[in-house]
């Protein structure tokens, strides 16, 4: 019987998308493609002024038609050769996936999915009313089937994250833990590393100094694509592929 693939659990943040053309908010002081985030990335934004936060997510669908990935979303597919990989995203793109990535956890929602606002939507992965619109505009008005206005299939900020439990399982599992493109400083997802068992080696690629202070951390200060490079060469001998 051929041995099982050794688990890698890959956490992305907007580093990852950045070298793909995506502002990062967090780079910008609170400004994300010159809006408040309070405005469009929070549900008190929602409430507010639903045609704004509307508009926001139609155009920043219209940018993620015309990016592709870069090579360190190829990269990161690229693992699935050799190993059990599970992408966790903090990104709301469909880079990982356009790029071959077939196991991946959307933290904070997809950018081409939409739901009802006053649907059904926890952990247990009730999907059933969520809509794929590809890079279509959504407008005022636009109903789901249950006749409530369609809102943005994202986990705003003031909002729980649904699947924070999966991505602990799979954190959990993992014999190594990648972590690329983000500075850890947006909860929950910053702690998840704390879930990774005794012994599992954890690399950080980040151009910047990062907030995580584990000895089993090896921070790779670059960014995502050349910072993969380096990694591919220092898997080979941290986690040699099963035979």
């Amino acid at each position: 019987m051929p041995n099982k693939k050794q688990k890698i659990a890959v956490l992305t943040g907007a580093g990852v998308s950045a070298e793909s053309g995506f502002a990062t908010f967090r780079d910008s002081g609170g400004l994300w493609e010159q809006y408040d985030v309070n405005d469009v990335a929070s549900i008190e934004g929602w409430y507010r002024n639903r045609q704004l936060v509307l508009d926001f997510y139609n155009q920043r669908r219209a940018q993620l038609r015309d990016a592709k990935p870069n090579a360190a979303h190829l990269a990161i597919a690229a693992l699935e050769k050799d190993y059990d990989v599970t992408v966790i995203t903090q990104n709301v793109d469909n880079l990982h996936e356009r790029a071959g990535s077939t196991r991946i956890v959307h933290l904070h929602g997809e950018l081409t999915k939409v739901r009802p606002e006053s649907g059904i939507y926890d952990s247990t992965g009730s999907e059933a009313e969520v809509i794929d619109v590809g890079y279509d505009a959504v407008s005022l008005g636009d109903k789901a089937p249950n006749g409530s206005q369609l809102r943005p299939h994202i986990v705003f900020f003031g909002e729980a994250v649904p699947k924070i439990e999966k991505a602990i399982d799979v954190v959990e599992a993992c014999d190594l833990l990648l972590i690329v493109g983000t500075s850890l400083q947006v909860y929950p997802a910053a702690g998840l590393y704390r879930y990774a068992r005794h012994g599992v080696p954890i690399y950080i690629i980040d151009p910047k100094e990062v907030p995580a202070f584990d000895p089993r951390i090896t921070h790779i200060r670059d960014v995502a694509t050349k910072g993969m490079e380096t990694f591919a060469l220092m898997l080979k001998k941290a986690l040699p592929p099963t035979a």
